[in-house]
């Protein structure tokens, strides 16, 4: 005989029952008749379980928080649901909508501090359960009455927490989906906000808190994961104090296992956590790290190219001093040799003497004779 985990109740309660039928071949869910506590209701029958598995669910409800019933019960099987099971499951589900209606009327008339929630009919009608919730004990002995008179049936009132009433009203969660509690979560872990700083999520009630105004149900699901890697770093918010400055710690992204640091040029650097001991020795010892490092890596080389072009300018302007200086002594040696020719075209010339030789003796020039009218 194979014991199976099922589901029933509108609180969602979990039962191991022993099935030793064949269950029905179809695709669909195949619900069940149960014996339980509360009396005969229909339960939905889940996987096999073996030993170690109950053993497990045992364990994880035992850490619930206490609720009006047990999260996890020994049911009785008696027999897969047919069409006629099903008819009245479903009839009894119409009449509870009708039924909590003349339920809250009548409470409206003892004016008792307490808010109704749901009801609930067992399959033989025998016993009516009222969920309701109050902030203090209440004397409902006298509604209690008048509802017996009313619905001629055995009342039960069972109170319950604002968590297990958002988990039988159900609801569309902050995340867009349905509600945890009152889709497949089975019982609440206690959430403190211990937790919630250790996730470094916003202090926020309006997004820290579910639709029955506690912490949501969803912190604790990553609570392990944190816990092991706040292990091996220092609590959120830790400073590491440099001559540059401060290195503030500022949060952990748990999917890529890095921790986000805030430098002290006030920009936000993720490192891994494998390697925030060598980050934190490195900016101890006042060397910079990641993409600083890189930055300054490339400053260091703007800078040096910075310098090799005033450098390569420098020498340009010294060949250009020189090539000045050369062009200025050579037009000053060119003008120099200008004057000089235009000195040596300007000097007189040498008159040339007349060579005489004996065998041409000069000639003499003859007397001439005075002309007339110039005789003094």
């Amino acid at each position: 005989m194979n014991i199976y985990l099922t589901i029933f109740g509108k609180p969602r309660y979990l039962g191991l029952a022993r099935i030793n039928h064949e269950r029905p071949e179809t695709q669909h869910p195949v619900w069940a008749v149960l014996k339980t506590s509360r009396g005969y209701e229909m339960g939905l029958p889940g996987g096999f379980l073996t030993e170690s598995q109950q053993e497990k669910y045992r364990t994880a409800t035992s850490n619930y928080e206490e609720s009006s019933e047990a999260m996890l019960q020994d049911v009785e099987f008696v027999r897969y649901a047919d069409a006629e099971d099903m008819e009245n499951y479903y009839m009894c589900r119409d009449e509870e909508r009708d039924a909590l209606l003349r339920a809250r009327d009548i409470l409206s008339a003892h004016n008792l501090d307490m808010k109704l929630v749901d009801v609930e009919y067992m399959l033989d009608r025998k016993k009516f359960f009222l969920y309701f919730t109050a902030e203090q004990r209440v004397d409902f002995r006298a509604y209690v009455r008048d509802l017996a008179h009313e619905f001629r049936t055995r009342i039960e009132m069972r109170q319950v927490g604002i968590r297990d009433e958002a988990r039988i009203v159900k609801g569309i969660a902050s995340c867009g989906r349905p509600c945890c509690c009152g889709y497949w979560l089975r019982g609440f872990m206690p959430i403190s906000i211990k937790i919630v700083k250790e996730q470094r999520s916003a202090l926020n009630p309006t997004k820290i808190s579910g639709l029955c105004g506690r912490l949501m149900c969803c912190m604790s699901y990553e609570q392990e994961a944190y816990s092991e890697l706040w292990a091996k770093l220092p609590g959120p918010g830790a400073k590491i104090k440099t001559e540059q400055g401060y290195y503030v710690l500022e949060s952990l992204d748990i999917g890529r296992e890095q921790v986000n640091i805030r430098f002290p040029s006030n920009r936000l650097v993720p490192v891994q956590i494998a390697d925030f001991p060598d980050f934190r020795d490195t900016v101890l010892r006042g060397e910079e790290w990641g993409e600083d490092k890189e930055l300054a890596a490339k400053k260091k080389a703007m800078q040096e190219r910075a310098e090799m072009l005033e450098k390569r300018r420098e020498r340009q302007k010294l060949r250009a001093t020189a090539k000045v200086a050369r062009l200025r002594h050579e037009r000053i040696a060119r003008s120099e040799k200008r004057n000089e020719t235009q000195k040596q075209q300007t000097k007189p010339k040498p008159v040339k003497q007349v060579q005489t030789s004996n065998q041409n003796p000069p000639r003499r020039r003859r007397n001439r004779k005075p002309k007339p009218g110039l005789e003094e």
